[in-house]
């Protein structure tokens, strides 16, 4: 049979690491692990199956061992950690419009990175309403957002062939990476929820914040996604922008 000692030291590492892989020990503000002891002795109150031998009886060896485990959990928690983004939402020419938006980036087990999207407004006409990400930061005025998000070698950030001499045979719309789904609004308030894999709030090649930055653009009509070639018209992406919002990271 192991020594005593060694048994509790298995225990504080047996019940971190299950307690790590079954609920975020740590929010990522909490820099310091000294915070640790604190929420240990109190999570032991709320998880029976973590040990509860109070920190005072505990060695101060036994403290270093916990808080290196306890730390190791931090690391692992704050590289699984959300990211968040934000953007406040205002009306392209009508003060009543406002709202916000929230975006939260995640993992799935296969490393497959989707963002999440909440979006509240209030002060739009009732219907539906066209919401995409535009390839710019920028929101005065609300064309200065530019097209839609659509990075890459064969990005195409024109929703329709409106502005060609001849019409084009085909328009990425609703293929950007920066499209969405309608928002619907009744009684001048509206709310929306989406996730997408086509955009990340993280570095990389899909990434909202690239050197020019990203907003929310909220339209007059509601986005027909332009399906068929015969939608490839004016508008069928949702015609004059109503409101904008620039991304922010948090």
């Amino acid at each position: 049979m192991q020594p005593k000692n060694k048994r509790i030291q298995g225990a504080i590492f047996a019940n971190i690491s299950d307690y790590c892989a079954r609920k975020p020990f740590f929010d990522m503000d909490d820099a310091n692990y000294p915070r640790a002891l604190e929420l240990y002795e109190s999570r032991t109150q709320e998880e029976p199956r973590m040990i509860t031998t109070p920190l005072k009886f505990v060695s101060p060896n036994r403290v270093s061992l916990f808080a290196a485990a306890a730390l190791t959990c931090f690391s692992l928690t704050g590289l699984a950690a959300k990211l968040t983004a934000t953007a406040d939402i205002k009306g392209c020419t009508n003060a009543m419009i406002s709202g916000r938006a929230t975006l939260t980036e995640e993992q799935t087990e296969e490393g497959i990175k989707e963002v999440t999207i909440h979006l509240k407004v209030s002060g739009l006409s009732d219907g539906k309403h066209a919401v995409h990400i535009h390839e710019t930061a920028a929101c005065e005025p609300c064309g200065a957002a530019r097209g839609h998000h659509d990075p890459g070698p064969y990005g195409q950030p024109r929703p329709d062939s409106a502005g060609d001499g001849v019409p084009a045979a085909d328009i990425n719309h609703p293929y950007h990476m920066g499209d969405l789904i309608n928002i619907n609004v009744k009684n001048g308030k509206g709310t929306m929820m989406h996730t997408t894999n086509r955009v990340t709030l993280s570095p990389g090649l899909l990434s909202l914040f690239d050197e020019d930055g990203s907003s929310f653009i909220i339209h007059t009509g509601a986005d027909t996604y332009c399906d068929q070639e015969s939608d490839l018209r004016k508008g069928c992406a949702g015609g004059a922008r109503d409101a904008c919002g620039v991304i922010k990271a948090n």
